[in-house]
Formats: C-alpha cells, sequence, structure tokens
C-alpha cells in the first residue's frame, strides 16, 4: 500500500488521505499555521489531521459568534467531534422518570379537559338537580338553591385547578426542552452544512490538481509523439 509522511506529525499515512497545502481552505490553513508556522501550501497533511482542525475551526467560529459555549454548544461539538447524531441523545420526555404525582396530574388535566369529562359530569348535574326537583320534591336532601352542590362544585375547582396548573407548568418546561433541542438540531445541521461546503471545496480544488497533471502528462505525451514525427 502506498503511503506518505505528513509534514505536520512526522507520520504515515495511506495516500489516499493525502492533503495539499495549496487545496487547504485559506482560514484553516491560518488555523494550523498558528500551531504550525513551518507549515506552508507545498506540504501535506493527512485527512485525519485535516478533520481535526476543522472541528476546531467550528469550535471558535462558534465562540466567536455566541461567545462563551453553553452546554448546548457543547453537546452539538461533541455530536460532530463523535461522528454521531443527536436524535440518538434527545428523546420525548421518559413517562418512567415521572413522579407518581406528575403522572397524576397528567391525567387528571387530560380527563379534565375532554368532552368525556363534560358529558359525565353534565349528566350527574341533570341527575342531582332534577332528583332532588322532582323526585323529593324540592325538599329533604339537598333542596334548591342546592347549597351542598354548590359546596361540592366549589370543592371540585378548588382540587382541580392547582392540579391543572401543575401539568400545564410540566407542559412548559417539555415545550422549552423541545425549544433547546430544536436549537441543537438546527445549530448541528448550519455546521455540517458549513462542513461539507468545505469538503466541496477540497474535493473541486484536488480534481483540479488532477486534470491539470492529466494534462501536463498529456502535453508531454503529445511533445514525445511530435518529436518523433520530426525525427522521421
Amino acid at each position: 500500500m502506498n503511503t506518505f509522511k505528513s509534514d505536520l506529525s512526522q507520520k504515515t499515512f495511506p495516500i489516499s488521505q493525502k492533503i495539499s497545502g495549496s487545496s487547504i481552505r485559506k482560514s484553516i490553513l491560518n488555523l494550523i499555521q498558528q500551531e504550525h508556522p513551518e507549515f506552508n501550501e507545498n506540504q501535506a497533511i493527512a485527512l485525519d489531521e485535516y478533520n481535526i482542525y476543522r472541528e476546531k475551526y467550528i469550535g471558535d467560529y462558534l465562540v466567536q459568534q455566541i461567545g462563551d459555549l453553553s452546554d448546548l454548544e457543547k453537546t452539538v461539538l461533541k455530536s460532530i467531534n463523535d461522528k454521531t447524531t443527536l436524535t440518538d441523545k434527545i428523546d420525548d420526555d421518559d413517562q418512567q422518570d415521572l413522579t407518581y404525582g406528575q403522572r397524576i396530574a397528567d391525567k387528571v388535566a387530560s380527563f379534565g379537559g375532554s368532552w368525556r369529562f363534560i358529558i359525565i359530569f353534565g349528566v350527574f348535574l341533570f341527575i342531582w338537580i332534577s332528583g332532588n326537583i322532582f323526585w323529593l320534591a324540592n325538599k329533604g336532601f339537598d333542596p334548591y338553591p342546592f347549597i351542598l352542590l354548590n359546596l361540592i362544585l366549589s370543592c371540585l375547582a378548588a382540587i382541580q385547578a392547582p392540579v391543572i396548573m401543575m401539568s400545564q407548568n410540566r407542559q412548559e418546561e417539555k415545550d422549552r426542552d423541545r425549544a433547546k433541542k430544536d436549537y441543537m438540531i438546527n445549530l448541528k445541521s448550519e455546521l455540517e452544512i458549513r462542513t461539507l461546503h468545505e469538503k466541496i471545496d477540497h474535493l473541486i480544488v484536488h480534481q483540479q490538481l488532477e486534470l491539470f497533471e492529466i494534462q501536463k502528462v498529456q502535453i508531454e505525451m503529445m511533445n514525445d509523439i511530435l518529436a518523433r514525427i520530426d525525427k522521421k
């Protein structure tokens, strides 16, 4: 297998990883030269080394644009460095992590805000009112103006309201978490696109160099053929 020695680390790599300094983007070349001033466009490095400086360039870009990196930006950078997807780490809320009270609050809020609750409670009110007015002739258990019924409704509202507020607060927390996850995914997409542009630029320059070398070889062959014709 053909190999070459990197001018950056003096290590040996496969020839397929060789990247000429002239094909490296200027911004990344400047970053390399900050740590290795002796490196120039006439030398070469390996693709693995080049990727390290690409990632460092992205990190420096984030620091310049955002300032100090938060945990979200660090997670995105780690995902890029590890070549993993964020969707593997970012999942919806795990129901096993919920406390017993949170589960009850969610169920009460879900049931209390449904047509099923409205219909059942409407039927209950109709039976209570009609039973006391017609069956008990508005005497005895809870005559008009239904003081006991009003007490039950007040107690129910007093208990149900804070439980529903607990569930709403949890929903707001989930919405904030989803917003953070969307931000992380969008940030990673932007950085991946920038990296993709870097790779495409490198590929174009590399292909141009190869085509230039092929053209030189073709010109040399044509000159040899012309020289042979002239000798004849």
